[in-house]
């Protein structure tokens, strides 16, 4: 038996129009006004009190409109934040895979390759060894795309902690920061190395060693009923104790599972405490202006005991130089 006695729609877009009635000139919130009269209602509870703009229509707001109180709940993106035991196989089977992806990006990359060329050949052949692996039990979360993928900034470019892959070829000496990932049932994990094409410069080796023991120290404080501002805390305090805190740009982690980012982040101005179910990924970094950045990434799931590794690829420094 159903749960819902009744189910209107609208056009999200003025003019569209709706079926409740249909009315052409109608907004969708004049559409929703005139559902809410009928059922004589006074108090609505939703997401946000209109449109939110997101794709491209921000309208007036439903109060305004249908004279009713609008209360704002965020049900859905509290609800996220723990998941379910299914929920976590799936995001564990991501990090299978966006670890093949990655295995393929190190393989493929050397001096003079593109750095599209490599990102795309080894996100193709991972996805194809997923689809011929899981068959028929894959299910598309996608509108095109590889289910498996990867990709890197490369050279100073990876100074910038969101910089866009560029039209360039990988040269010897370059730094690498990676990232890979795996749509598994629409979720995700997510994977991510400081790598060097060659041997890295003394210099590279003691700001990858930092980044290194800062992202250890990230892992080893999570757990259940931590608050994430200490785990940023510590990240925080061993990096200025280091010299190199006016180098990072950015929290510890974040929540994940259906999207990249989600609710609650690891960081120094959060109330959030970790819970078993909590998907984080652990990723401090340092950026050097114009020189290069250091950033591992890592899947971690918060259980009663501790925390257990999503993602599993090397983190040492030996792991991660590329040879041709």
């Amino acid at each position: 038996m159903s749960s819902l006695d009744a189910v209107h729609h609208y056009y999200d877009y003025p003019g569209g129009g709706g079926n409740y009635p249909y009315h052409p000139e109608r907004t969708p919130e004049e559409t929703i006004a005139a559902m809410l009269e009928e059922l004589d209602v006074e108090t609505v509870r939703a997401d946000s009190d209109g449109a939110p703009g997101f794709w491209g229509y921000a309208g007036p707001s439903l109060s305004t409109v249908a004279g009713v109180d609008v209360e704002t709940v965020d049900w859905v993106t509290e609800w996220r934040k723990e998941k379910s035991a299914e929920e976590i196989a799936l995001i564990m089977e991501s990090g299978k895979w966006g670890n093949l992806a990655h295995r393929y990006l190190q393989e493929y990359a050397e001096p003079g390759k593109h750095e599209l060329w490599v990102a795309k050949r080894a996100s193709l052949d991972a996805s194809m060894a997923m689809l011929d692996a899981l068959g028929d039990e894959y299910e598309s979360h996608l509108r095109g795309g590889f289910p498996a993928r990867c990709g890197f900034l490369s050279g100073e470019n990876t100074w910038l902690p969101h910089g866009l892959t560029e039209n360039r070829r990988l040269a010897e000496g370059d730094v690498l920061i990676t990232g890979a990932t795996a749509n598994v049932g629409g979720y995700m994990s997510e994977l991510e190395r400081t790598m060097f094409v060659g041997e890295p410069t003394d210099d590279q080796r003691h700001y990858f060693e930092i980044m290194m023991e800062a992202q250890s120290i990230g892992i080893e404080e999570s757990g259940p009923g931590v608050p994430c501002a200490h785990v940023d805390e510590a990240v925080h305090d061993y990096l200025d104790e280091q010299g190199v805190i006016e180098y990072a740009q950015h929290h510890t982690g974040h929540n994940l599972g259906m999207e990249g980012h989600e609710r609650g982040f690891i960081d120094r101005g959060s109330d959030e405490v970790m819970q078993p179910g909590h998907v984080y990924s652990i990723e401090p970094g340092i950026y050097l202006p114009n020189e290069a950045g250091y950033r591992h990434s890592d899947t971690i799931v918060i259980t009663e005991s501790g925390y257990e590794m999503v993602t599993y690829y090397p983190r040492d420094l030996k792991s991660n130089i590329i040879r041709w």
